[in-house]
């Protein structure tokens, strides 16, 4: 098999870089077309404006929000804000007890619900369940099945309860309640929330299922984490059907283990083995418990599908707040820093990269135009990508973005200059362009990669432990960091394989910029030496003497003995005054004789 020479190799890497680029340019255009796309990336909060909504706690009497729930709160909706898809959101507290929400851009139904339901979750046993406008239950909580199971519960004497479960929670006051309680009256639909320690009457969120539910026993902000997914067996495979996957953190872990223990212990009397997950006093399920889950990662199981598995679990995972809130204001808002400012962070971005071009081709002539052709190259592929998240993941573009961007411009210029360097050092050490290419690609490799390698690190520790538009920068620093390796990969390194192959630089034309004399590529290793025609005197003895520098002493006596070989065998006379430490000894006390 015939070995890949370094110009198809070049090729084939401009053939994977152009086909790069093709797809980006097919995806955005499928977006514009089909999806709602854009030749241009979205704005942020900053460049655009956008919409402001101002949340205020729901409180009971006597009831005040504390720094650590604001703080909570701010977090969770920060996570349903971006689990929407929309980046560079601005969320804040205001008077100690507000929170207020800027979104970029004009607010979508989907993300202003997730916003406005600003529920807080809780978890509390079911004591009743039945029809959404009758009186009868869900299940038998008496020893005997004589009596019908409301006679029951209306004769329960008032003791205190033992429990969350304990059927002395429903005294004749609370029974009646439940029984004139009605899923499709107003009264239904604008019930709220009941202090944590004391049942509540309400509905599921369809209103198909009235229910009388016990105090709170476990509290929905410890819930750590909720997906969806589909059911697998104790072999591992798949059962087919979907399901909700919940972890607890370790106060969740103990509060849910032991309520699984006694409701687990209750199978024989449903509902009373019916747990039900409640937001802003609404239930959204109320699934049996069918286990002691100790482990704090039970699983929810129903008549669910890839779509309302999804939609609960996003639910259960963003709907844990500390505190209930209420829309207090929802309104338009102007950008803060405008056009303008977007106008002169371009100007900026074009003057540094003026200033790279123009550095490029006076320190490397004509091999400049690779680093220029480089960047633009680069440009259009952070451009295309810029767009494409736009569409894809929301993203939008701040004025801290732009920055990233005009940073990046350096980064990149400076992958080029560590390459060029290193083809550089090889013509001074001898090698012709072709194989100067080469053994400067390795050399440079290593150091491309370590560099990148710490501002990816930078730029993805800046992503995870910051907020708002310090993202934006982070985003953009990563993204035109891969592009960066891309590029001098699949571009500059082939671009250079092929000019190589060329007469105007493999001949090492002056304007090349890598003209071997004129970087003093004059030593070639092991003492040989060879001296150019177009050298001048002066440029011959200087290259010699900078040579001779370099030279180890092995290599300098062996030089100098075949000068002596070449004059006939008589060593060069030196006087006194030139060298005067060359004449004598140096005795064993150190002293000069």
């Amino acid at each position: 098999m015939a070995k890949s020479t370094p110009v198809k190799k070049a090729w084939r890497s401009l053939s994977w870089l152009g086909a790069i680029v093709i797809a980006l340019v097919a995806i955005n255009t499928a977006a514009v077309l089909w999806g709602g796309g854009s030749w241009t990336p979205k704005l942020a909060l900053d460049l655009e404006g956008g919409t402001q909504i101002i949340l205020a706690p729901k409180l009971e009497t006597g009831q005040t929000v504390t720094d650590e729930q604001l703080t909570q709160a701010v977090s969770i909706i920060r996570q349903r804000v971006d689990a929407s898809g929309v980046s560079e959101a601005e969320i804040s507290t205001q008077g100690g007890s507000n929170i207020v929400v800027a979104i970029p851009g004009e607010l979508d139904e989907e993300t202003k619900n997730r916003i406005q339901s600003s529920a807080k979750l809780e978890l509390r046993p079911v004591l009743l369940a039945g029809a959404p406008s009758d009186s009868s239950v869900g299940g038998d909580a008496s020893a005997s099945p004589t009596p019908s199971p409301t006679e029951s519960l209306r004769a329960t004497p008032t003791v205190s309860p033992t429990n969350g479960s304990d059927t002395n929670w429903i005294t004749p006051a609370l029974q009646a309640e439940y029984d004139s309680f009605d899923c499709s009256s107003d009264e239904a639909a604008t019930t709220n929330a009941a202090p944590a320690d004391v049942p509540l009457v309400t509905c599921d969120t369809t209103g198909t299922v009235k229910y009388l539910l016990g105090p709170v026993e476990v509290d929905g902000a410890d819930i750590k984490d909720a997906t969806n997914g589909q059911e697998t067996n104790q072999q591992g495979a798949s059962t087919g059907r979907w399901v909700v996957n919940l972890t607890f953190n370790d106060q969740g872990t103990k509060d849910f283990g032991e309520v699984s223990q006694r409701l687990y212990g209750l199978t024989a009397t449903p509902p009373l083995n019916q747990f039900a997950f409640v937001i802003d006093g609404q239930v959204l399920s109320a699934p049996t418990m069918n286990g002691v889950i100790t482990d704090g990662k039970p699983s929810i199981s129903g008549s669910f599908d890839q779509e309302s598995s999804k939609a609960l679990a996003d639910q259960l995972k963003f709907g844990a707040l500390p505190i209930s809130f209420t829309v207090q204001s929802s309104e338009t808002i102007t950008a803060t820093l405008g056009s303008s400012q977007l106008l002169s962070g371009l100007i900026a971005g074009l003057i540094g990269l003026l200033l790279v071009f123009g550095y490029s081709l006076f320190q490397y002539r004509l091999l400049g135009t690779v680093t220029i052709v480089s960047l633009l190259v680069a440009g259009v592929i952070t451009y295309l990508t810029l767009c494409i998240l736009s569409w894809y993941q929301g993203y939008r573009l701040s004025l801290a973005g732009v920055a990233g961007v005009i940073v990046a411009i350096g980064f990149t210029a400076d992958s080029f200059i560590v390459y060029f360097e290193r083809v550089r050092d090889e013509l001074r050490d001898g090698r012709v362009l072709g194989s100067a290419v080469e053994a400067g690609w390795k050399r440079a490799l290593r150091t491309v990669y370590a560099s990148k390698a710490t501002n990816l690190l930078a730029a993805i520790v800046l992503f995870v432990i910051a907020v708002g538009s310090v993202k934006g920068f982070a985003v953009t620093l990563g993204i035109t960091t891969v592009i960066d390796v891309i590029i001098v990969v699949l571009f500059t390194h082939p671009m250079l394989q092929l000019l190589a192959q060329t007469r105007f630089f493999s001949s090492g034309h002056p304007l090349s910029g890598l003209d071997p004399s004129a970087l003093g590529a004059v030593y070639r290793g092991r003492a040989e030496f060879r001296t150019s025609a177009q050298l001048t005197a002066a440029k011959a003895a200087s290259s010699s003497r900078e040579a001779a520098k370099r030279q180890t002493i092995a290599e300098r006596k062996a030089a100098e003995a075949a000068a002596l070989d070449a004059s006939g065998g008589s060593k060069p006379a030196k006087s006194a005054a030139s060298a005067p430490s060359a004449s004598g000894d140096i005795s064993k006390n150190g002293k000069e004789s």
